[in-house]
């Protein structure tokens, strides 16, 4: 009987599976033998090159494209708050940070998708928990990196997802904005116990955050706990390139 309730609260767990899944376009595979679950409360970064394939990744754990070979399963009524690139979101319309954060709830509202006042009030929440409140009213196209950055993760989090992922979110930032947002996402984690996929060029940028890493290279991508991965032999093996680890105030630095 104990043996069926752990089996029962591992499926809870699960939100998402790749198994043995090929992601392309049309004949082209891009990834080869996908084979990893996301599990609630998880902690990754997908990091490889531009070009490696993070975006066709990206696009298979969203479910934009179908699987080439093997299966891609998903939680039923699973919820993925999606983070896009800062340079993707069009400002032409002078819309408010509201504005932008409500579209979130978008996904939640019925057939006739009429704002509410509960809508308008977990926009306000999210804004607050991101740091934003008190800015609510002022242009989205207005305001710094950082900022924009925030306001699309509080439009994440209105959707009340199950994941949070994002796509380059640390890209056009400077030290301290890149500092302030990853720290930021580390807080959401604690505080939500959501599961979280962030996905970069930059190991560096996410080392000392994420528990899991995911190197994409030579068209393949295996998930390591973030122990193994920040070692130099590892990284030379993947890289194929002489390189160090560096630990300065608690911190580790990959330099080559």
């Amino acid at each position: 009987m104990a043996r069926c309730v752990c089996r029962s609260v591992l499926i809870m767990k699960e939100l998402l599976r790749f198994e043995n899944t090929d992601l392309g376009y049309g004949k082209h595979r891009i990834l080869h033998s996908l084979d990893f679950a996301l599990n609630a409360g998880d902690y990754l970064a997908i990091v490889g090159s531009n070009g490696s394939g993070k975006t066709t990744l990206l696009r298979g754990l969203l479910g934009l494209i179908k699987p080439v070979a093997g299966v891609v399963t998903r939680r039923p009524n699973l919820h993925i708050g999606y983070v896009p690139q800062l340079q993707t979101v069009d400002e032409f319309f002078p819309l408010t940070i509201a504005d932008i954060v409500v579209m979130g709830r978008f996904g939640r509202l019925g057939a006739v998708k009429w704002v509410t006042k509960d809508d308008r009030a977990r926009t306000q929440a999210a804004l607050e928990e991101v740091g934003m409140g008190h800015l609510s009213a002022r242009l989205y196209r207005e305001l710094s990196g950082g900022q924009k950055q925030r306001t699309l993760i509080a439009r994440a989090l209105v959707s009340e997802p199950d994941i949070l992922v994002l796509d380059e979110h640390t890209n056009d930032l400077d030290i301290a904005g890149e500092r302030a947002i990853m720290d930021l996402i580390d807080r959401l984690h604690a505080e939500r116990q959501i599961a979280i996929v962030m996905v970069s060029h930059s190991l560096n940028a996410v080392a000392n955050h994420a528990h899991s890493i995911g190197l994409i290279k030579d068209n393949r991508c295996r998930i390591t706990p973030v122990e193994e991965v920040m070692q130099p032999e590892y990284l030379q093996q993947i890289y194929q390139i002489p390189l160090r680890i560096l630990e300065m105030d608690g911190r580790k630095v990959v330099v080559y």
